[in-house]
């Protein structure tokens, strides 16, 4: 367990951290290169890509698209995530698929969204709601009075309870109950314990994904995803980076309440559940391409290179 005192840090000097790279205040504009290449094909695929969309923080624009095979858009009917759909064969074996976008985003901080923010209280398949989280959440809230304090204690408890920590085995499947026994993990064991808490005690969270942008170089390549949740208080979307808290304990207060410009969100939800439907079932969580082959799930590598542009006046 981490010292309180490390967990609640102050952000006192946010313009001396941005200037540090850590972050990107106010707006960041980037343009994103997605390459994957199609491993050697013995019968007929289906190739899921997510698409990220435009909304009041970002604005998505599709450069390019290069593929061997002809591709159409879709969505999911739960959380309206946008995909393309790829037919590949044996023709297309070896070859490669880019997709180019450019992106503007603008720093998130607590907002107003139409729609039913109750469909956030639902239970998930790695995320249940079940006595234990209610016990937990009862007692992490039980000196608040407001949702926005509620939401609080419980960010504070989750950053208290986890370590991020990606060895041994279980870690990254966004699975409430490990991240709480274990209280160790990726970003998606961080959020989903935090998504489980609050809609344990009726607070709607919702869970997103995407990448995060490297803030101290202004071209490169992406590592890996990163994701994020927000909780719903007082009418608003409440955006949260546990995780990222964790590892940058200096920008814990900014990370209750905000995300930074640099980063770019692909989807949201779990359980995804696209047309047409995959044989291996929902997506537990959905940031890179999938590939079935015949109706069995194949390898595929997907590449993600950034290079930061102007920000238009």
């Amino acid at each position: 367990m981490k010292p309180l005192l490390a967990i609640i840090t102050l952000l006192t000097a946010t313009n001396t951290i941005a200037e540090e790279k850590k972050i990107i205040r106010n707006t960041d504009r980037f343009e994103l290169v997605y390459t994957m290449r199609l491993p050697e094909l013995n019968g007929s695929g289906k190739l899921w890509i997510p698409l990220a969309r435009t909304d009041p923080y970002q604005r998505f624009e599709i450069l390019s698209i290069s593929s061997p095979t002809p591709w159409h858009k879709t969505c999911d009917k739960v959380h309206q995530n946008e995909l393309l759909v790829l037919h590949p064969n044996k023709a297309t074996s070896g070859q490669q698929i880019t997709i180019r976008y450019q992106v503007t985003r603008r720093e998130k901080s607590a907002h107003i969204e139409t729609g039913n923010p109750k469909k956030h209280l639902k239970a998930e398949k790695l995320v249940p709601i079940n006595a234990r989280f209610t016990q937990i959440a009862k007692k992490v809230t039980a000196k608040t009075n407001s949702v926005l304090d509620k939401g609080k204690a419980i960010y504070k408890h989750v950053l208290e309870h986890m370590r991020y920590d990606k060895s041994g085995k279980g870690w990254g499947r966004g699975d409430a109950l490990y991240a709480c026994d274990s209280r160790t993990g990726n970003c998606t064991d961080f959020h989903a314990y935090f998504i489980g808490l609050c809609r344990a005690v009726n607070i709607p969270a919702r869970f997103a994904i995407g990448f995060s942008i490297p803030a101290n170089a202004d071209s490169g390549i992406i590592g890996s995803y990163h994701c994020w949740a927000e909780f719903y208080a007082e009418d608003k979307w409440v955006p949260v980076d546990v995780s990222e808290a964790d590892k940058h304990p200096e920008l814990a207060s900014y990370y209750f309440g905000h995300h930074p410009a640099n980063r770019l969100e692909l989807s949201r939800g779990r359980d995804i559940l696209p047309k047409p439907k995959p044989k291996a079932g929902p997506f537990n969580y959905f940031f890179g391409p999938h590939l079935e082959v015949d109706g069995k799930k194949a390898p595929l590598k997907a590449t993600y290179e950034f290079k930061r542009l102007p920000i238009k006046k």
